[in-house]
């Protein structure tokens, strides 16, 4: 029942982020913005949750996930809400800013109860789970936001919005609230920090990192560079869905995955394809080649996230478990900060396009770090003995 409860917390919650995160751009296109505008509401995002995240899971770990989980949800209705009702940009960052911090407390105390009901050797498993339910409602999302904007209006991507965010905060209400220990140590900020030492938890930080903020860069410019071209938006949302989509098939076959490739062979090679669908974009202009080179970027992207905070959970000290999913959460968030506003000045000065092999690049260069000896011999010594306390 706690693990359905979770399901369809993170299915509606992804429903409402990927209905209306493509249209974000669109919109702010639409009341002018430049690319460079466009990267920092991208990167608006998040700002406030970097410098919560690790905070955002102490409070779980001393005070349970029940009350994070619905504060969060009902500030995220507050933040569709504003783009509904002001057709400004300022609405549409504020509207960033304060769904970028619901999420946080969303996704570090969701990912903190699915660790503890998780059997031990089954998390890969669960949080397999747990990233196909994210993936489920990217594919819901953008189709219905892009059918809904096609068909009426941008503001009223957001008004729908607001009206299905409703579901996740009545499911919030009957979640679990198991409370841990407080931890004694690392009561600092910086002494969260020290929990770098370790390769493995080093490796999952920066593989998580270049996943998420390759899915928001694409899904950021893709609808610019479509649009561009003469895409209409439903299709845009198609092809945005076919990326999830791809998500979901590769998340419900990653437990065998690993099993018989490995965790590193796994990551390296989702990595790679995730790059290469990236350079392949600016030289497609049909629809359907693009589905392709979206799912191709789905089969890889949706690898490294459930990865990652399994090994992130196993890791971590048995007190601070929601602190070390913070601090994965805070680097993801950082890749999340820097690379829009990065991306947005490059787009100004070199083009739409140069996002695109720029960000092949990076992760064609993210995995060779992964690949390389000292972090390959961490995994194999994690994969061979169990760290969790």
């Amino acid at each position: 029942m706690a693990l359905r409860n979770i399901i369809m917390i993170v299915f509606s919650f992804q429903v409402i982020y990927n209905m209306t995160r493509p249209v974000v751009s669109l919109y702010a296109s639409s009341l002018g913005a430049s690319t460079f505008d466009i990267g920092l509401l991208t990167g608006a995002f998040a700002f406030a949750p970097l410098m919560l995240a690790i905070h955002a899971g102490r409070v779980t770990d001393k005070f349970g996930d029940r009350l994070p989980v619905l504060l969060g949800n009902i500030g995220i209705a507050i933040g569709m809400a504003l783009p509904w009702l002001f057709p400004t940009m300022w609405a549409l960052f504020a509207s960033q800013i304060i769904v970028g911090i619901c999420n946080i407390f969303i996704s570090v105390s969701l990912q903190n109860v699915i660790g503890h009901a998780a059997p031990e050797g089954k998390r890969d498993h669960y949080y397999g789970l747990f990233g196909t339910a994210v993936a489920v409602g990217g594919v819901v999302g953008p189709i219905l936001g892009g059918y809904i904007v096609q068909h009426f209006s941008y503001a009223a991507a957001f008004f729908a919005s607001v009206l299905l965010g409703i579901v996740p905060i009545l499911f919030s209400l009957i979640i679990r609230n198991e409370r841990r220990s407080n931890p004694k140590a690392g009561s600092e900020f910086t002494a969260s920090f020290t929990l770098l030492k370790m390769p493995i938890l080093r490796k999952a930080l920066l593989s998580s990192a270049l996943v998420l903020y390759s899915r928001d860069i694409f899904v950021a410019y893709f609808p610019l560079y479509a649009d561009s071209i003469g895409i209409s938006v439903s299709t845009i949302g198609w092809i945005l869905s076919s990326q999830s989509l791809a998500m979901v098939v590769i998340r419900a076959a990653l437990s065998k995955l690993t099993e018989s490739l490995g965790r590193d062979r796994v990551l390296l090679a989702s990595i790679v394809a995730a790059g290469l669908a990236f350079v392949l974009v600016p030289f497609t202009s049909h629809p359907v080649l693009l589905g392709i080179w979206a799912a191709l970027m789905g089969f890889g992207l949706g690898c490294g996230q459930p990865l990652s905070m399994a090994t992130a959970y196993n890791v971590s000290p048995k007190e601070r478990t929601g602190e070390v999913l913070g601090l994965r959460l805070a680097f993801n968030c950082l890749s999340q900060l820097l690379a829009p506003l990065f991306f947005g000045v490059i787009g100004s000065m070199l083009g739409l396009l140069s996002v695109f092999f720029l960000s092949g690049a990076f992760l064609f260069s993210g995995s060779w770090a992964i690949s390389s000896k000292k972090s390959a011999t961490a995994v194999q010594s994690f994969e061979t003995t169990s760290l969790h306390k």
